[in-house]
């Protein structure tokens, strides 16, 4: 089984046996709360304030922080990275961008960090296979809802959980959810609500878990 616990932004808890903290931010700079979260592993995207200022406060005895594109173990967790961008100008505007594929149990998790823009074929064909995809969905600094289900559809995974939108006290000019479940539903997606995923095997139909934001 795999645990998902969103903070807020792109910063989540994943956990079986070992703990994956993804680009943690402190909770002061973003207008939440500090992310109750102790990585074994930190992902680090980019090093933009709301997705690097909380690797210290994430960090505990022993903890492995990757960064970059490149296969990798960590703490006997084969994690990919991937290059991408931060925007739609090959990152003049906002620089770089890492995806990260973990393989946790049987299953390929894929955290897009900040994408700002569609996926090229060969950078999809690289990426896949994804079972469980963790997508930012509120536009201006990342990929919009349109672009996401973009992503989604060629990506294929199983699962999506929406992150990178607004929540009550975030002060980081983003659009919240909505519209992409709307369109995500629209495409027969079924979505439910949960504070935490806890994941032991891929459901037959295509499901959008969207979790609460445990930092506000």
């Amino acid at each position: 089984m795999v645990s998902f616990k969103w903070f807020g932004q792109a910063c989540f808890e994943i956990k079986n046996s070992v703990a994956i903290v993804t680009d943690p931010h402190d909770g002061e700079s973003v207008g939440l709360r500090q992310p109750d979260a102790k990585g074994d592993i930190i992902s680090v995207s980019h090093r933009h304030f709301d997705h690097a200022s909380g690797v210290d406060l994430a960090s505990k005895k022993g903890s492995e922080v990757v960064e970059g594109s490149g296969e990798r173990e960590a703490k006997e967790i084969v994690v990919q990275g991937f290059d991408s961008f931060h925007d739609k100008a090959e990152g003049s505007k906002r620089g770089e961008n890492t995806i990260f594929v973990f393989q946790l149990d049987d299953f390929r998790i894929c955290h897009l960090g900040d994408l700002g823009h569609r996926l090229s074929g060969g950078k999809i064909e690289e990426i896949k296979p994804v079972d469980i995809l963790l997508i930012p969905v509120g536009g201006n600094y990342t990929i919009d809802a349109q672009e996401a289900v973009d992503v989604v559809k060629n990506l294929e995974p199983k699962i999506i959980i929406p992150m990178h939108y607004k929540v009550e006290g975030l002060e980081v000019d983003i659009s919240d959810e909505e519209e992409f479940l709307q369109l995500v539903e629209d495409e027969g997606w079924e979505t439910d609500e949960r504070v935490e995923a806890k994941i032991k095997s891929l459901p037959e139909e295509r499901n959008v878990i969207k979790l609460n934001c445990q930092s506000t």
